[in-house]
C-alpha cells in the first residue's frame, strides 16, 4: 500500500480510509501527452493505488489505468482517445482499487489543451469521488457530453489551473487556499452530477 507521509511517515488504513471518505473530491491531475507523464495530489495518487511520491514527480498514464476496476478499463481508454482524437470533453464515471483495498467509485472530468499547431499537449482535469453520494445503477460515462461547458465545469477548470500555479510558488499558506477552492468547487460538481443522474433515474 503507498504510504501518505505524515510526522512518522507512515499512515493506518483506518486514517486513509476516514481520510478518502471525508474528502469527497480528490483533486487534480495533469497529462503531459508528449511525455506520457501524469501528475496528480496525494488523494489522486490513493484513489488509484500509485505512490504519492511517485504521482507527485510523474507517472505514465499506464500506471493510473492499471488502478482502474478491470471491468472499466478498455472503455475509459477508449474515452481517453476519443478525448485525444475528436477533441471532446473527457467525462467518466468507474470503479478504482484504492489504496485501503477498497473499490471506490469516481467521477473524472478533463479537457485536452492543443499547442499552436493543434495537436494535444496537456491534459487537465478533476477527480471526484463519489463513492459515499453515488446511488443507483452503475452508469460508467455520460456518453454524450454537452457541448456548453457550465460555469460551475469552468471554475473546475481554473480552480484545477490556479491549484497547479499555485503549487509552484511553495507557499504553504496560498496552496491551503487553493486546495480548499479546489475541494469545495469538486463537491459542488458532485452534487450536481449525483442530482442530475437521479433526475435521469426518475
Amino acid at each position: 500500500m503507498p504510504k501518505l507521509k505524515t510526522s512518522d511517515d507512515r499512515i493506518g488504513a483506518t486514517a486513509l480510509q476516514y481520510a478518502l471518505d471525508t474528502l469527497e473530491i480528490a483533486g487534480p491531475w495533469d497529462w503531459d501527452i508528449g511525455s506520457d507523464v501524469v501528475r496528480s495530489n496525494t488523494f489522486v495518487a490513493l484513489l488509484f493505488g500509485v505512490d504519492p511520491d511517485e504521482a507527485a514527480a510523474g507517472l505514465p498514464l499506464s500506471a493510473y489505468i492499471r488502478g482502474v476496476h478491470r471491468d472499466d478499463q478498455e472503455h475509459v481508454h477508449t474515452l481517453i482517445r476519443r478525448s485525444v482524437d475528436e477533441d471532446v470533453p473527457f467525462v467518466a464515471e468507474y470503479r478504482v482499487h484504492s489504496a485501503d483495498g477498497v473499490t471506490r467509485w469516481v467521477l473524472d472530468r478533463g479537457y485536452i489543451m492543443r499547442d499552436s499547431l493543434g495537436r494535444p499537449a496537456r491534459g487537465r482535469g478533476i477527480i471526484v469521488d463519489l463513492t459515499r453520494s453515488r446511488t443507483g445503477k452503475f452508469t460508467a460515462t455520460v456518453e454524450d457530453p454537452a457541448p456548453v461547458v457550465s460555469p460551475l465545469e469552468q471554475a473546475a477548470d481554473h480552480a484545477v489551473a490556479a491549484q497547479r500555479i499555485i503549487a509552484e510558488l511553495q507557499d504553504p499558506d496560498l496552496k491551503a487556499r487553493a486546495d480548499a477552492l479546489l475541494f469545495e468547487v469538486g463537491r459542488r460538481l458532485a452534487q450536481h452530477e449525483v442530482r442530475a443522474r437521479r433526475r435521469c433515474m426518475n
